[in-house]
């Protein structure tokens, strides 16, 4: 993470002053585009560092949400960066400012170079932590980019068609908006409590029916604290027998959900037989009908 923000920091500053040389609004776009992901690097490894920090007894899971948090800023800034391209592409199909495109393809090309080695250092992260698919995702936007960039360097040096610029920096900015929409949905999922989208709850129900006294399982609840770390609630009815054996039902049911599907944090309310007078119970009974 290190590596890849003093990458993108030294190719904000000379990407914008090569789009101020060049007059080159894809380059210029690039550049803002960097500053971002300069703040947003810098910001998911600052998460990083507060998702360690040990549970206290006001914050019992801890500081783990932090990740996820800097994964929606990141994707809102991303939205944001996308619109701002839109609006200057608008504008500069209204007025086509004269472009140095030489100058415009030297810059991008160095960029791109700078961006794939911010990609290598991040990619195996990026598809087990949210918070870093993030910040993998404004470097790999910023890697389109400058490929639409050298794109549209080579079509107006070749032939000097300067709404080349604005037409890329569109598609660029398409591109962005796509991987930005994708990063919020499952940041605002994780946020909701929505449960993980490769654990099924029928599944999982069905699984834990196996485990030896195990008469039912109802009232199950799965979420996500933050990437990779996922956490069920349930009631377990169970045949009437004694508190050890009861004891031992519970860890063989832990131990399938962590082996089989990953969910290390779980909450077992043990019951041995159906409650009906309980209040709460009365509850979950009218929510299930």
């Amino acid at each position: 993470m290190l590596i890849a923000l003093a990458i993108t920091a030294l190719m904000t500053v000379a990407e914008l002053i090569g789009g101020i040389l060049s007059n080159s609004l894809a380059l210029l776009g690039d550049a803002g585009h960097m500053f971002t992901d300069t703040l947003a690097l810098s910001l998911s490894f600052f998460a990083i560092g507060l998702a360690r920090r040990p549970a206290d007894t006001k914050r019992t899971f801890g500081y783990l949400r932090a990740e996820i948090l800097a994964a929606l800023l990141n994707g809102a800034v991303l939205v944001g960066i996308a619109g701002f391209i839109f609006y200057e592409a608008y504008r500069r199909f209204n007025d086509p400012p004269k472009i140095e495109g030489g100058l415009m393809l030297a810059i991008a090309a160095v960029g791109l170079a700078a961006n794939l080695a911010g990609i290598f250092f991040l990619r195996s992260a990026g598809r087990q932590n949210l918070n870093v698919k993030g910040a993998f995702l404004h470097v790999v936007s910023d890697a389109l980019s400058s490929i639409g960039v050298i794109a549209a360097a080579g079509i107006i040096l070749t032939t000097g068609w300067n709404y080349a610029d604005p037409l890329i920096s569109i598609l660029i900015g398409t591109l962005i908006l796509r991987g930005a929409i994708q990063l919020v949905w499952e940041s605002v999922n994780i946020l909701l409590e929505a449960a993980p989208r490769h654990l099924d709850a029928s599944r999982i129900t069905a699984e834990i029916g196996k485990v030896p006294g195990v008469r039912d399982i109802h009232d199950i609840h799965i979420w996500t604290l933050t990437s990779g770390v996922h956490a069920m609630s349930g009631h377990l009815l169970i045949e009437d027998q004694m508190v050890s054996h009861s004891a031992q039902i519970i860890a063989e049911v832990n131990q399938k959900l962590a082996q089989d599907f990953g969910i290390a944090h779980t909450t077992l309310q043990i019951e041995c037989e159906v409650c009906q007078d309980h209040p709460v119970c009365q509850i979950e009974n009218s929510r299930r009908q």
